[in-house]
């Protein structure tokens, strides 16, 4: 059997595994997801990388955090599936070794590279199994990924030769967030990922064809208002006023009710959507609260049974996925313009 010399990082990562999960325990860690069952990647070899055709090393700021690249990554994880899709779109997807968080399936175009990628865990990985894994990168779509309870903090990481990337968009300190979500933050994170796993091409590549896309999708005209429902029951939390959903409803020409809100996304009550009565209801579909459970909710809830969308079941449906920004975020505008499109209002 021939033996495949392993990367420094590799053998970094590996050496320092146990002290990571001593250092999870003094932080008090105790994982947020099942650690007992998770597949871990150990015998493929990705692509290689031209680090010196890439523009490494390479640092950058992200949330605050420097982070530092001497050379493309090799062994990636990722966490939630805008995370897993981005680098998938890139072309990178040979260099995933592990995923978690997954929010449903994955897009048409991108189902035959996800199909075999390895689950860490539904939820986020507890910091010992992302270890095992042995990346040299951790892609997150949420900050809050990034914690002693997670799948490790961020300091712990970069100290044991792992860096981190969270997805711009969900930086929790506003300074760095985007006052207000547009595409062309979307292709900004787009353009920076590409850079990180040293794809820059590929990524100017995949902006290009979605302004493309994006510039074929038609506003309606009609003034309609909408409530973006993602989840809740007693008190409903919505898409507010800074994030991708206000974007995405913007693009298709719809007046977000909660836009006042100054948050992507938050609760809101039912007395007020009841108040606004908004034309359209957009229902967020995810693994583990679908839009048709949201469907059967609004439907039979006094508090919303009467809504004027619910009556006349004026429904535009989003993947969970493309609600957050990434790069299901143009066809999720088309997909949303065409069912509107579709529906009769008046």
């Amino acid at each position: 059997m021939r033996l495949t010399p392993v990367p420094p990082a590799r053998r970094r990562a590996a050496a320092v595994a146990p002290a990571l999960v001593a250092a999870l325990a003094l932080a008090g860690c105790a994982g947020s997801a099942d650690a007992g069952s998770a597949p871990v990647a150990t015998s493929a070899s990705p692509a290689p990388t031209s680090s010196a055709d890439a523009g490494f090393p390479l640092t950058l700021d992200n949330c605050g955090v420097e982070v530092t690249l001497d050379a493309a990554p090799e062994r990636v994880v990722t966490i939630k599936s805008s995370a897993t899709e981005t680098v998938l779109a890139l072309g990178a997807g040979d260099r995933l070794v592990g995923t978690a968080f997954p929010d449903g399936p994955p897009p048409a175009d991108l189902a035959d590279a996800a199909a075999d990628l390895p689950l860490l865990s539904d939820k986020v990985p507890a910091a010992e199994v992302v270890l095992e894994a042995q990346p040299d990168l951790v892609y997150a779509g949420w900050e809050s990924n990034l914690t002693a309870e997670g799948a490790g903090d961020r300091a712990t990481l970069a100290g044991l030769g792992v860096a981190t990337y969270v997805a711009p968009s969900a930086c929790k300190d506003p300074a760095y967030r985007p006052a207000r979500l547009t595409f062309d933050d979307v292709f900004a994170e787009i353009t920076e990922a590409a850079a990180l796993l040293g794809v820059p091409d590929a990524g100017a590549d995949l902006v290009a064809e979605q302004e493309a896309r994006l510039a074929d999708v038609e506003a309606d005209d009609r003034g309609l208002t909408a409530l973006w429902y993602s989840s809740g029951t007693d008190v409903p939390y919505v898409g507010a006023g800074i994030g991708a959903p206000q974007m995405l409803l913007d693009a298709v020409g719809l007046t977000n009710i909660a836009a006042g809100v100054e948050d992507t996304w938050a609760s809101f009550s039912w007395e007020q959507v009841a108040q606004d009565d908004p034309d359209v209801i957009v229902l967020v579909d995810s693994a583990w609260n679908s839009a048709d459970k949201k469907r059967e909710l609004l439907a039979t809830s006094p508090a919303t049974a009467n809504l004027t969308a619910v009556r006349e079941e004026r429904y535009l449906v989003v993947p969970f996925a493309a609600s957050e920004a990434g790069v299901r975020n143009v066809e999720a505008a088309a997909s949303l313009a065409e069912q509107l499109a579709a529906l009769e209002v008046g």
